[in-house]
């Protein structure tokens, strides 16, 4: 079992920066792969970034790619998402999920993920 809490949201202009946090706790946080999703009422969860277990390999959103880093302190059972160039099309909810997986595995499906946060609402105002 895996216990996720996200933190870091807010309320930003356009152009903003913000680094999203994703603290873990349960079984051993490093035989995770991550994930980072966001949602907008009445749409579905969309990907945002994912990581490998061991911080090697990511993967990231072509609406995000440039913009956003993911990454992870295995020390400190946390992983992170920096965001920059924040634009009003980035407001939505954010969630971490974890994946009990190793290797370089990511994956941009939600449905496989194991375990989710509560998410924190990032706003980006024009």
């Amino acid at each position: 079992q895996v216990q996720l809490v996200e933190s870091g949201g807010g309320l930003v202009q356009t152009g903003d920066s913000l680094r999203l946090s994703c603290a873990a706790s349960g079984r051993t946080f490093s035989s995770y792969a991550m994930g980072w999703f966001r949602q907008v009422p009445g749409k579905e969860r969309e990907f945002v970034a994912a990581i490998s277990w061991s911080g090697g390999r990511t993967y990231y959103a072509d609406s995000v790619t440039g913009r956003v880093t993911i990454s992870r302190d295995n020390a400190k059972n946390t992983v992170f998402l920096q965001m920059n160039s924040l634009k009003p099309e980035d407001t939505a909810a954010y969630y971490c999920a974890a994946k009990l997986m190793g290797g370089n595995y990511v994956s941009r499906d939600s449905r496989v993920y194991d375990y989710w946060g509560q998410g924190t609402q990032v706003t980006v105002s024009s």
